[in-house]
Protein backbone atom coordinates (compact mmCIF):
# COMPACT_ATOMS: atom_id res chain seq x y z
CA UNK A 1 0.00 0.00 0.00
CA UNK A 2 2.04 3.35 -1.01
CA UNK A 3 0.53 6.12 1.57
CA UNK A 4 1.33 9.86 0.51
CA UNK A 5 1.54 12.50 2.74
CA UNK A 6 0.88 15.89 0.81
CA UNK A 7 0.88 18.87 2.65
CA UNK A 8 0.95 22.52 2.44
CA UNK A 9 3.14 25.04 4.85
CA UNK A 10 4.47 28.20 5.31
CA UNK A 11 5.66 28.80 8.58
CA UNK A 12 6.52 25.10 9.20
CA UNK A 13 3.85 24.13 11.72
CA UNK A 14 2.06 21.87 8.89
CA UNK A 15 5.08 20.21 7.38
CA UNK A 16 5.96 19.42 10.99
CA UNK A 17 2.29 18.04 12.05
CA UNK A 18 3.09 16.34 8.76
CA UNK A 19 6.87 14.68 9.72
CA UNK A 20 4.82 13.59 12.95
CA UNK A 21 2.33 11.80 10.85
CA UNK A 22 4.57 10.23 8.33
CA UNK A 23 6.72 8.71 11.37
CA UNK A 24 3.70 6.72 12.31
CA UNK A 25 3.57 5.33 8.96
CA UNK A 26 6.04 2.79 7.22
CA UNK A 27 7.62 3.51 3.95
CA UNK A 28 4.86 6.67 3.86
CA UNK A 29 6.32 9.07 1.30
CA UNK A 30 6.22 13.16 2.47
CA UNK A 31 5.84 15.64 0.06
CA UNK A 32 5.24 19.31 -0.18
CA UNK A 33 2.32 19.97 -2.62
CA UNK A 34 3.96 22.38 -4.16
CA UNK A 35 6.00 19.40 -5.35
CA UNK A 36 3.44 16.81 -6.54
CA UNK A 37 2.71 15.61 -9.76
CA UNK A 38 -0.15 13.30 -9.33
CA UNK A 39 -2.01 12.29 -6.72
CA UNK A 40 -3.21 9.11 -8.27
CA UNK A 41 -0.30 7.48 -7.91
CA UNK A 42 -1.01 6.57 -4.18
CA UNK A 43 -3.44 4.09 -2.72
CA UNK A 44 -4.30 6.55 0.43
CA UNK A 45 -3.69 10.08 0.70
CA UNK A 46 -3.34 11.86 3.52
CA UNK A 47 -3.78 15.66 3.02
CA UNK A 48 -2.87 18.54 5.04
CA UNK A 49 -3.30 22.57 4.77
CA UNK A 50 -3.16 25.38 7.51
CA UNK A 51 -6.13 27.80 7.35
CA UNK A 52 -5.64 31.34 6.36
CA UNK A 53 -7.14 34.78 6.90
CA UNK A 54 -10.81 34.09 7.06
CA UNK A 55 -10.68 30.46 5.78
CA UNK A 56 -8.31 30.71 2.68
CA UNK A 57 -6.10 27.88 1.49
CA UNK A 58 -2.18 27.39 2.18
CA UNK A 59 -0.82 29.39 -0.66
CA UNK A 60 0.90 26.17 -2.80
CA UNK A 61 -2.54 24.33 -1.73
CA UNK A 62 -4.56 27.51 -3.65
CA UNK A 63 -2.45 26.48 -6.93
CA UNK A 64 -2.92 22.59 -6.38
CA UNK A 65 -6.75 22.60 -5.51
CA UNK A 66 -7.95 21.97 -9.12
CA UNK A 67 -5.56 19.23 -9.80
CA UNK A 68 -6.80 17.35 -6.89
CA UNK A 69 -10.51 18.01 -7.98
CA UNK A 70 -9.80 16.63 -11.34
CA UNK A 71 -7.92 13.61 -9.78
CA UNK A 72 -9.50 10.07 -10.02
CA UNK A 73 -9.12 8.85 -6.97
CA UNK A 74 -12.24 5.85 -7.19
CA UNK A 75 -11.28 3.17 -5.06
CA UNK A 76 -8.83 5.19 -2.65
CA UNK A 77 -8.52 6.64 0.54
CA UNK A 78 -7.70 9.95 1.94
CA UNK A 79 -7.47 11.35 5.19
CA UNK A 80 -7.09 15.09 5.88
CA UNK A 81 -5.45 16.97 8.90
CA UNK A 82 -5.46 20.59 9.26
CA UNK A 83 -4.34 23.64 10.95
CA UNK A 84 -5.84 26.49 12.54
CA UNK A 85 -6.62 29.19 15.55
CA UNK A 86 -9.56 28.25 17.28
CA UNK A 87 -9.62 31.73 19.47
CA UNK A 88 -8.09 34.18 16.82
CA UNK A 89 -10.51 32.51 14.06
CA UNK A 90 -13.49 30.61 15.63
CA UNK A 91 -15.76 30.88 12.70
CA UNK A 92 -13.25 30.05 10.31
CA UNK A 93 -11.12 27.19 12.42
CA UNK A 94 -9.22 24.66 10.07
CA UNK A 95 -11.60 25.85 7.06
CA UNK A 96 -9.09 24.70 4.86
CA UNK A 97 -9.21 21.05 5.69
CA UNK A 98 -13.71 21.80 4.87
CA UNK A 99 -12.54 22.75 1.51
CA UNK A 100 -10.54 20.18 0.97
CA UNK A 101 -13.00 17.70 2.31
CA UNK A 102 -14.80 19.18 -0.66
CA UNK A 103 -12.69 18.59 -2.75
CA UNK A 104 -11.81 15.31 -2.36
CA UNK A 105 -15.82 14.34 -2.62
CA UNK A 106 -15.28 15.06 -6.35
CA UNK A 107 -12.45 12.64 -6.72
CA UNK A 108 -14.63 9.49 -5.79
CA UNK A 109 -12.20 8.87 -2.96
CA UNK A 110 -13.48 7.52 0.35
CA UNK A 111 -12.39 9.93 3.32
CA UNK A 112 -11.66 8.51 6.64
CA UNK A 113 -10.49 9.62 9.39
CA UNK A 114 -13.29 11.69 11.50
CA UNK A 115 -12.28 13.20 14.53
CA UNK A 116 -14.88 13.89 17.71
CA UNK A 117 -15.28 17.89 17.68
CA UNK A 118 -15.47 17.70 21.71
CA UNK A 119 -12.49 19.42 23.30
CA UNK A 120 -12.54 22.26 20.67
CA UNK A 121 -13.56 26.05 21.42
CA UNK A 122 -14.25 26.92 17.95
CA UNK A 123 -17.97 28.18 16.97
CA UNK A 124 -17.89 26.66 13.60
CA UNK A 125 -15.68 25.44 10.63
CA UNK A 126 -16.12 24.44 7.04
CA UNK A 127 -14.73 21.03 8.61
CA UNK A 128 -17.32 20.73 10.81
CA UNK A 129 -19.98 17.70 10.40
CA UNK A 130 -22.56 17.22 13.24
CA UNK A 131 -20.17 16.39 15.91
CA UNK A 132 -17.17 15.43 13.98
CA UNK A 133 -14.65 17.16 12.08
CA UNK A 134 -13.61 15.76 8.80
CA UNK A 135 -10.44 14.98 9.37
CA UNK A 136 -7.97 15.96 12.32
CA UNK A 137 -7.36 19.57 13.44
CA UNK A 138 -4.58 21.16 15.29
CA UNK A 139 -4.21 23.98 17.06
CA UNK A 140 -0.05 24.70 17.68
CA UNK A 141 -1.29 28.62 19.06
CA UNK A 142 -3.85 27.47 21.71
CA UNK A 143 -3.42 23.64 22.42
CA UNK A 144 -0.08 22.44 21.32
CA UNK A 145 0.61 20.05 24.13
CA UNK A 146 -2.55 18.29 22.88
CA UNK A 147 -1.11 18.00 19.21
CA UNK A 148 1.38 14.69 19.98
CA UNK A 149 -1.44 12.78 21.64
CA UNK A 150 -3.75 13.77 19.02
CA UNK A 151 -1.48 12.78 16.04
CA UNK A 152 -1.05 9.49 17.80
CA UNK A 153 -3.89 8.74 18.34
CA UNK A 154 -5.88 9.49 15.26
CA UNK A 155 -2.97 7.51 13.54
CA UNK A 156 -3.99 4.95 15.50
CA UNK A 157 -7.57 5.69 13.88
CA UNK A 158 -6.48 5.53 10.37
CA UNK A 159 -4.15 2.87 10.92
CA UNK A 160 -7.63 0.65 12.03
CA UNK A 161 -10.03 2.08 8.99
CA UNK A 162 -7.81 1.48 6.64
CA UNK A 163 -7.01 -2.30 8.06
CA UNK A 164 -10.78 -2.91 7.76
Amino acid sequence: MKIGIIYGSSTGNTQLAAEKIAGKFEQAELKDVAEISSFEEYDVLILGSSTWGLGDLQDDWEGAIHQLEASSLVGKKVALFGLGDQVGYPDTFVDAMGKLGAAVQKTGAELIGKWPAEGYECLTSEALEDDYFNGLPLDVENQDCLSDQRITSWCDVLKSELAG
